[in-house]
């Protein structure tokens, strides 16, 4: 396919970035509970760079990069300005966003999180027909109302 003005070809997802309140717990469950690796943490005072790529005037920020099967999630946590808020939307909601993550025993993983404050939404589920026939999932809250999904393949529910 020939190249026109413009164009262009995303080559890979690089991260997902989450804002949470408590970098601190934030790492306790990605890293503790779920079994992610902690790659780096990084201190961002303010400055117009900051300011200019998240466009908030006042930002300042750590971030903390975690790691597992190939997926990164970087963990925002701000230090300003001081009117953050914290939203809890529903998964209805314009805006919500959530990372799907495979697991290998979606009840041991509702179980461990449930001790963490994370807690599923609804009922884990069964896809019944189609090309997912046999997948389980469940939709899961934590307490800065961030959403995951976590899905276990059909072929390990049989």
């Amino acid at each position: 396919m020939a190249s026109s003005p413009g164009s262009f070809e995303i080559e890979k997802v690089d991260h997902t970035g989450i804002t949470v309140t408590s970098l601190h717990d934030a790492l306790e469950f990605w890293v503790n509970v779920l079994g992610f690796k902690h790659l780096y943490t990084r201190r961002f005072p303010n400055d117009p760079f900051i300011e200019n790529v998240v466009g908030v005037p006042g930002a300042a920020l750590t971030l903390a990069m975690v790691e597992a099967a190939g997926q990164s999630i970087e963990l925002l946590e701000y230090h300003a300005p001081d009117n953050r808020t914290v939203m809890r939307p529903r998964s209805c909601d314009c805006g919500s966003v959530h990372v799907g993550l495979c697991v290998d025993d979606l009840d041991a993983l509702l179980e461990r999180i449930a001790e963490s404050g994370w807690h599923p939404i609804g009922f884990p589920q069964t896809v019944e027909e189609g090309e997912r026939a046999g997948l389980r999932l469940a939709y899961v809250r934590g307490p800065d109302g961030v959403t995951l999904e976590f899905l276990q393949d059909g072929e390990r529910t049989r």
